[in-house]
């Protein structure tokens, strides 16, 4: 395991690497998970194997340290992987990103280019203010301390035992701060920022979530989308090969 110190009272960002060939692999996990769980089945394939592969818990997430006064903002998270690239040594990585971590890659990307060479994003959220049914939603509906006192043991029982397995050990405070910044979304929004960055950019869409909000202009901003039959959210899990074969596939 290693880490980084990511604010100003030396709060550490943690990750667990496997060594191998660079361009590094950099895998983010989704609002309430962690990365390792969500992929080193993933980077463990034969495709995927020989290949540099860092596994990094977003702060307030899995191995990663909680800070109470963090503001967990999109940014701040972007900014806090930056600080783990930095002190791996790691430039011009693969960005394989799921969910939340899907829109912190693209703002970590456009912020520190030097750090991005290809991004792979899982259903990464693109746009502010999802629908109430988006997780992000229904968990930032909740005042914070209301959330954290009370909220959240019943979320842990309304999203099921996958989720609730990783968010069990996120700090509750962390995660709340997370939904909301989320559903803030970034400026400009992570859409316009995945649009505009010049680097080889694949968006995976399960085939059971429906359809892509305005695919046409990703497709047509040079984005290309995929939509992975038999497969929700979880695409990884669902459809591993699929998922394994888009990682591989670099243009």
């Amino acid at each position: 395991m290693k880490q980084a110190a990511f604010d100003s009272r030396g709060s550490c960002i943690r990750w667990t690497e496997v060594p191998g060939a660079e361009p590094a692999r950099v895998y983010l996990h989704g609002l309430g998970s962690m990365s390792a769980v969500y992929h080193a089945h993933i980077a463990a394939r034969p495709e995927l194997a020989g290949r540099r592969s860092l596994f990094v818990d977003l702060p307030g997430h899995g191995i990663s340290d909680r800070p109470q006064d963090f503001g967990y903002t999109l940014e701040e998270h972007a900014d806090a992987v930056a600080a783990a690239l930095d002190e791996a040594g790691v430039g011009g990585a693969e960005l394989i990103a799921h969910s939340m971590g899907g829109a912190v890659a693209v703002v970590l990307a456009y912020r520190r280019p030097d750090l991005a060479s290809r991004l792979v994003l899982t259903e990464a959220n693109l746009d502010a203010f999802p629908p109430r049914s988006a997780g992000s939603s229904g968990i930032a509906a909740h005042d914070e301390d209301e959330f954290v006192e009370r909220a959240y043991a019943r979320v842990l029982k309304a999203v099921g035992p996958l989720w609730a397995a990783t968010m069990r050990l996120a700090d509750p405070r962390a995660l709340h701060r997370s939904a909301v910044g989320l559903r803030r979304g970034s400026a400009p929004v992570m859409r316009t920022l995945l649009e505009s960055l010049p680097i080889e950019r694949v968006y995976l869409q399960g085939g059971h979530s429906g359809e892509l909000a305005d695919r046409e202009g990703l497709e047509a901003a040079g984005v290309r989308v995929v939509t992975v039959p038999g497969a929700g959210h979880n695409v990884m899990f669902d459809n591993p090969d699929a998922f394994v074969a888009a990682v591989a596939a670099a243009a």
